[in-house]
């Protein structure tokens, strides 16, 4: 019995035995899939600190302080992306405004072209 699939078969109440049970379980546990691993605990960083102008109520219970403190904490964790963002977006702006006054000068040569050309035509066609 123990070479079977512990997980696929069924539990039997009336053949239960409490040290074939715990044996069960045992194999199970190591025969777990390689994609299950243990989490590690990961210890709780520092309390978040608070903006001066933040204070808490005396009358806030417990879970509302947690929950104002972590929104303190992601406001940071925003702010850090978007300057991030700002600063990985500048050359993407400056190339797009080469590009934009690249592409202004060409339509501008195009026009100047096509006019002396059609001025060229008329001429020749007086």
């Amino acid at each position: 019995m123990r070479g079977q699939n512990v997980a696929a078969r069924l539990f039997d109440a009336k053949s239960f035995d409490s040290g074939q049970l715990e044996g069960d379980i045992r194999d199970a546990v190591q025969q777990r899939p390689p994609h299950i691993q243990a989490v590690e605990i990961v210890p709780r960083p520092a309390e978040p600190e608070l903006p001066d102008y933040v204070s808490h109520r005396d009358d806030v219970s417990e879970i509302g302080k947690l929950s104002a403190e972590a929104m303190a904490s992601m406001l940071k964790d925003i702010k850090a992306t978007t300057t991030r963002y700002r600063q990985e977006g500048k050359p993407i702006f400056n190339e797009i405004e080469f590009c934009s006054s690249a592409t202004d000068e060409v339509r501008k040569l195009c026009e100047a072209f096509r006019d002396e050309i059609a001025a060229k035509t008329a001429e020749g066609a007086s």
